[in-house]
């Protein structure tokens, strides 16, 4: 009989847009529901979970209304937004609670020992956003995907806004998605995924999935690596 010990899974790495869990018109608490029983689902399978959220509608208050009254630099600005990821990590963690750590992960440099199948994590630094979290998490913890879930369902040729003739983009190469999104970050971009995340992903050979983080059926799919709706960056 074979005494090697098995390793565990990697956790799926999720980063979850700030604007889902609280757009303008304030807490979606319907989605969180179904987000909830979605992840408690796949948990009682065995699944381990980080889930790594933004700042949303929250974030955005706060700072319009700072910049209204004095102008901020960008690193108060960024503290703003960090804070507000944090209240929304929290908001996650109490609707897990008993499944999720204890505490909200912050810093992606420690090694947070949890025994429970998620940890909610958010903001860490000015600079850095949960994109990037995301991505310094998924490294340490051996998950080789990212799974960002955003008000968009995919990465256009084109801004759909503005162009009926958009085409969504089924895979793409981090060179080339590095060209949509530039290499510069600024508190409250609002980019598929972040820049410097990008190139961090890129240089560490990890793939970053973008899907609509209403759709949670699509979601589902992507859980099970069945074919789902969305854009894959991966390779070079």
């Amino acid at each position: 009989m074979s005494t090697e010990k098995q390793l565990p899974m990697p956790p799926i790495v999720i980063s979850i847009g700030g604007s889902i869990v609280v757009p303008k018109s304030g807490i979606d608490v319907a989605y969180l529901k179904a987000l909830r029983g979605l992840i408690m689902q796949e948990a009682k399978k065995g699944r381990r979970f980080i889930v790594v959220v933004g700042g949303g509608s929250t974030a955005r208050a706060y700072q319009q209304a700072a910049n209204s009254v004095a102008r901020l630099d960008s690193e108060d600005v960024d503290w703003l937004g960090i804070h507000a990821t944090r209240l929304n990590g929290h908001l996650l963690r109490s609707i897990f609670r008993g499944a999720a750590a204890e505490h909200v992960a912050k810093d992606p440099t420690r090694r947070y020992v949890w025994t429970e199948p998620i940890l909610i994590a958010a903001g860490w630094k000015p600079g850095r956003s949960t994109d990037y979290v995301a991505v310094r998490f998924a490294r340490k913890y051996g998950a080789r995907r990212i799974l960002n879930l955003t008000n968009i369902d995919a990465v256009y040729d084109k801004d759909p806004a503005r162009f009926e003739d958009a085409e969504p983009i089924e895979r793409i190469a981090w060179k080339d998605f590095r060209k949509i999104v530039g290499d510069k970050w600024s508190p409250g971009a609002n980019a598929p995924f972040d820049p410097i995340a990008s190139k961090l992903a890129q240089k560490w050979g990890m793939e970053v999935v973008i899907a609509l983080g209403k759709d949670l059926k699509n979601v589902k799919k992507i859980f099970e690596g069945k074919k789902f709706k969305g854009t894959l960056i991966d390779g070079e």
